[in-house]
């Protein structure tokens, strides 16, 4: 395997086409096949479908392609290091999250971050949970943003709890429920939900969306690929979403209503070590003291 195949490869998953991947890359088409043929053989497995048509990603392609970005990041880095004594200095801090709502918090910890450690270089990686915690596991990433995984999932490194975040139903801002405030789970029942990919849902989201599942007929829920997908469905009116709340950003188009009787969620990061990583270590912090002012402002909004 080298770089120029895994390039080969990622510029085919994206054109989907051997021709304007080989201009892309500006080489010929049969180069291209060549290069992906033999990153199959190398794999031992076939990474896309081809046929006179069309080419088609496997799920095999699939999933290799976070795995050929990873290799090729790091190779980059480590080229760049070598290749320019003069940026030595730069500090790559990574940051992981299985969903781009979760890092919509960040930019004033980055702000803040920057002003502390002048040569950070924030990289912020967005993957399925088995990707981030194999990145962790490799070092690939710093730390991640995530639920509290149950105990039969094994997870690298160590935990650290940030907060404690209530579970909301989102749906279109005309929905009644909007106007009760909150509602009791049962009454969902009666609703049409959108329903998101266990992989990248908190364990306890995953239970009361099978709950409420249970009986009912395909037509009566659809399926996203991720809480942003939940959330633009349930604006547009093609049911409600269960999420945590952490994920549902102030939105005058779309309605947030609170669950009744339904745990709390445990919210914060995963990480291997904070010995020697001064940035991780001004990262976490910053996050303990931003959580802790919101949490703050809205004890202050509630009471007044």
């Amino acid at each position: 395997m080298n770089t120029f195949q895994l390039r080969c490869f990622l510029t085919l998953a994206q054109t989907l086409n051997f021709a304007r991947a080989a201009q892309q890359l500006s080489v010929t088409q049969p180069a291209v096949s060549h290069q992906i043929r033999a990153l199959e053989e190398e794999l031992n497995v076939k990474l896309f479908k081809r046929t006179t048509r069309s080419v088609e990603l496997t799920r095999s392609g699939k999933l290799f392609i976070n795995d050929a970005k990873e290799i090729l990041a790091v190779y980059g880095r480590a080229k760049n290091r070598f290749e320019n004594p003069s940026q030595q200095e730069i500090q790559v801090f990574s940051v992981g999250s299985y969903s781009y709502s979760q890092l919509f918090s960040l930019p004033g910890i980055l702000d803040r971050i920057r002003r502390l450690h002048p040569h950070i270089h924030p990289r912020l990686e967005v993957m399925a949970f088995q990707h981030l915690y194999r990145a962790l596991e490799e070092e690939n990433l710093d730390v991640i943003l995530a639920f509290r995984e149950p105990e039969e999932r094994k997870t690298p490194g160590i935990y650290r709890e940030l907060q404690r975040v209530p579970m909301v139903c989102v749906c279109a801002p005309e929905h009644p429920f909007v106007k009760k405030g909150q509602v009791e789970v049962e009454e969902l029942r009666g609703e049409r939900l959108v329903v998101h990919d266990p992989v990248i849902t908190p364990v306890a989201v995953t239970q009361l969306q099978g709950r409420l599942l249970g009986g009912r007929a395909p037509s009566d829920f659809y399926f996203s690929a991720s809480p942003e997908a939940s959330m633009v469905l349930a604006q547009a009116g093609y049911g409600v979403a269960l999420l945590p709340e952490i994920l549902v950003r102030d939105n005058p188009f779309l309605g947030k209503v609170a669950l009744r009787d339904t745990p709390l969620l445990s919210f914060g990061v995963y990480y291997k070590s904070l010995q020697g990583n001064e940035i991780l270590k001004s990262f976490i912090r910053l996050l303990r003291e931003e959580t802790s002012a919101r949490q703050r402002e809205g004890s202050g909004a509630e009471n007044s």
